[in-house]
């Protein structure tokens, strides 16, 4: 995984709200890996953080983190702007993308490098994430990237 360098203007847009850290959330927002939330008392993942474990309805979490490479597992380009701030950044491609190393979590994020038209359902991806100064503390925001055959 590499952390993209400071962009001078975001991938959606400057004016699209940032997410609100807390404890659940903070890993997967600033350590620059995909850190997803795992139950104590079953190991079941999942994302984003939930109170209770959806398998087991446990209440006690640890934080594991995934190798960041996975495939598109359903995919769609938007070419309106559903909010003002998005209006420069249409067509853009919305993935959902399952993990290698856990098939059973999926993360939506953007593709980055690749023309929305040419984003296809089984394209292999890894993560890379954008670095965006916001409240004080360093934000690196998940995007994902088509793997080319030697990663």
């Amino acid at each position: 995984m590499t952390v993209r360098g400071e962009r001078t203007r975001r991938h959606l847009g400057g004016g699209w709200a940032l997410p609100a850290l807390d404890a659940s959330n903070r890993a997967f927002f600033t350590s620059g890996r995909i850190a997803l939330r795992a139950c104590v008392d079953c190991e079941a993942t999942h994302h984003p953080p939930q109170l209770l474990c959806p398998k087991c309805l446990g209440t006690r979490f640890s934080t594991c983190y995934s190798t960041g490479m996975g495939t598109v597992y359903s995919r769609i380009v938007v070419h309106h702007a559903v909010h003002p701030a998005l209006a420069d950044a249409v067509p853009y491609c919305v993935v959902l993308v399952s993990l290698d190393d856990f098939p059973e979590t999926r993360i939506v994020g953007n593709v980055l490098d690749l023309p929305p038209s040419e984003v296809r359902i089984g394209l292999r991806v890894r993560a890379v994430f954008e670095r965006i100064d916001g409240g004080g503390e360093t934000l690196l925001i998940p995007q994902w990237t088509p793997l080319v055959p030697n990663d």
